[in-house]
């Protein structure tokens, strides 16, 4: 028996959905293939959408066309914006996600969409014909049934080849005690594709009615609620919020830690995989902060319909006995029951230097990957390589060019080419600090900056790009207004910069000179503006950012404009490095290995030196010439 389709995507978690919906959205005929059909889109670790620079790649998933925005938005427990006492550039949101309900959420959205098919079922081996390049012509499953395709996207996540660990109890699975995959990545390693391993964790769930709760600090949401998607109506989203609380380690914990890190392992060396740096265990947190005499602990629900609670801040692989001693010296965990224990997980993933921009992988045509198996962490990542990688698979079939962000255009252009580009040693998590153009990729303007490039895919509407453009005018013609509206120094205008605490105009100023004071905002200088109109709270945001922040802005899209010369320097991509004489031995193989699409990506190569690019653009200029 044989099936045929034109895209298969192997795994349902966040970077299979948005794979397997882009695909389908742009009508080819698509298959997603899961371990569990019960599991879409299924959060094994913290259950929440959002964060720091997460929260940024959400809203540009959305802008682009993508479902995790409009999902989480439909079942969050509690919403919050952070880092809201810095500028708007870090500003970012983060939602508590109903974990059952995002789930069942998301398999509707799936099983209604046209052109998808889900099935339940183990890959055990892609299917690829050697001619002058291995190329993809489908899959195997555990059952012997074979189906064709023309393109297959990996997004497997921390299933390949897994085992969780805790303390001395070994066990051969996934995530959460869920199937695993055995063979499937033997026969990647069959057609040339190298693989590592690395490791992330987990905390322990709890029951929360064992929790006292009355010695931690409540964390509530928002009021208002800004919900993630540019779709979403907000009055949809206003409602009632579960609290999240705020806890502390102490020294008793860690002393525990301290004395059993000989069963940990981590430290006893049984764990081979590289852990994320930036979301470390807690045994990690005590042994490489020594000084740090209490490490911060989140109490987080898991959904409306369960007491089960996460502790977020202590993922461990301690054994359980050590676990319950250590979690237990925490105030308000005291007599806390665990319902799951906390566990490490190894898997197999992608080594580093074998991804093209497109996530296309430079060994097989037409096999794309996304999400952990790339060697990224977290769930807006994978969302977001796997939307990129559903849209790109799609436009090779259809003939059409594929969709590159670049760094300077989103979260999500920086997050490709790091893992293009660069020599992860580690799970790869975005930070805000990893945007060299962060005050140009805020949340606030994804839609602004990448909805025109998902309606020129075919994800966004014109009933969309109609509203966007609108939005867009809109926020240009009050700016011009705002810079043309005169303000004298009046006695009225003098009270009214006095009662704000303003200093007093010595000349006339326009209205846009104004709102660069930081005391002084659009709705408060509306006594000096009696001709505007009302407007969309979304235009004013944009109005004010522009005009508070123009300096910046014109500085940062100076360093744009100088960034984008390299990165328009296209090289050929069949390029021979050999022919290149001047180059030294360490670039060329960089350069053959990474095979890099700009002037500008290969300047960003370990190994390729500012001589090395000139030596490049030499070549390239002779071979243009020629």
């Amino acid at each position: 028996m044989t099936d045929r389709f034109d895209i298969i995507v192997i795994g349902a978690g966040h970077a299979g959905c948005e794979a397997a919906l882009a695909s389908a959205r742009l009508g080819l005929e698509t298959l997603i293939l899961t371990m569990s059909v019960d599991n879409i889109a299924f959060m094994p670790c913290n259950p929440h959408i959002g964060g720091s620079s997460k929260g940024h790649l959400v809203r540009e998933i959305d802008a682009l066309g993508g479902e995790m925005g409009k999902n989480i938005d439909k079942t969050f427990l509690q919403s919050r914006m952070l880092n809201t006492s810095k500028g708007p550039a870090v500003h970012s949101l983060r939602a508590q996600a109903d974990k059952l309900a995002y789930s069942m959420e998301m398999r509707r959205v799936l099983e209604a969409q046209e052109h998808l098919t889900i099935k339940q079922a183990e890959v055990s081996a892609l299917l690829t014909q050697r001619q002058s390049v291995y190329r993809v012509t489908g899959v195997r499953i555990a059952t012997g049934i074979i189906y064709h395709a023309k393109a297959v996207i990996i997004c497997t996540g921390t299933y390949g080849q897994s085992r969780c660990l805790c303390g001395e109890s070994i066990t051969e699975t996934g995530p959460n005690g869920l199937q695993r995959s055995v063979a499937f990545t033997d026969s990647l390693r069959a057609c040339g594709i190298e693989l590592r391993r690395f490791k992330t964790g987990t905390p322990a769930r709890m029951d929360g009615r064992t929790v006292d709760y009355s010695k931690m600090t409540p964390q509530p949401g928002d009021v208002p609620v800004i919900p993630f998607s540019y779709s979403t109506d907000p009055a949809f989203v206003q409602k009632e919020q579960v609290p999240c609380y705020l806890t502390w380690t102490n020294e008793l914990t860690h002393e525990i830690i301290r004395q059993n890190l000989d069963r940990s392992p981590i430290y006893a060396g049984i764990i081979e995989g590289v852990g994320p740096r930036y979301c470390p265990s807690i045994e990690d947190k005590v042994v490489k902060f020594p000084d740090h005499e209490k490490h911060q602990v989140f109490v987080e629900p898991e959904g409306a319909f369960t007491n089960e609670v996460y502790i977020d801040g202590m993922s461990s692989s301690m054994p359980e006995d050590v676990q319950v001693r250590m979690y237990r010296t925490v105030p308000g965990l005291e007599n806390a029951k665990i319902v799951k224990n906390a566990y490490a997980i190894e898997y197999d993933c992608l080594s580093p230097g074998q991804l093209s921009p497109t996530l296309e992988l430079h060994a097989v045509r037409g096999l794309f990957s996304a999400g952990q198996f790339n060697g990224s962490s977290g769930y807006e990542e994978a969302a977001a390589q796997g939307l990129i990688a559903g849209i790109n698979a799609a436009m090779q079939i259809l003939g059409k060019e594929p969709l590159f962000i670049d760094r300077s255009e989103g979260y999500i252009g920086v997050l490709i080419d790091d893992l293009v580009t660069k020599e992860n040693q580690e799970p790869y998590r975005m930070m805000t600090s990893r945007a060299e153009y962060r005050l140009l990729l805020r949340q606030d303007n994804a839609d602004l900056r990448l909805r025109e490039k998902g309606y020129a895919v075919g994800l966004i509407s014109e009933e969309q790009i109609k509203a966007l453009r609108e939005k867009r005018d809109a926020i240009e013609r009050e700016k011009e207004r705002l810079r043309k509206v005169m303000i004298g120094a009046s006695e009225e205008v003098l009270s009214f910069m006095e009662a704000h605490g303003s200093a007093p105009l010595k000349t006339g100023m326009t209205l846009a000179e104004l709102m660069n004071r930081p005391e002084l905002s659009y709705d408060m200088l509306a006594p000096l503006d009696p001709e505007r109109t009302p407007l969309p709270r979304e235009v004013i945001e944009q109005v004010e950012i522009d005009l508070r922040y123009a300096g910046y802005i014109d500085r940062q899209e100076r360093q744009v404009r100088q960034f984008r010369k390299a990165e328009h320097r296209h090289i050929p991509e069949d390029l021979d490095y050999s022919q290149v004489k001047s180059l030294r031995l360490e670039a060329r193989q960089k350069l053959m290995q990474y095979k890099p699409r700009s002037i500008g990506q290969a300047s960003r190569l370990a190994g390729v030196t500012p001589a090395d690019v000139s030596v490049l653009l030499v070549f390239l200029e002779t071979l243009q010439n020629s």
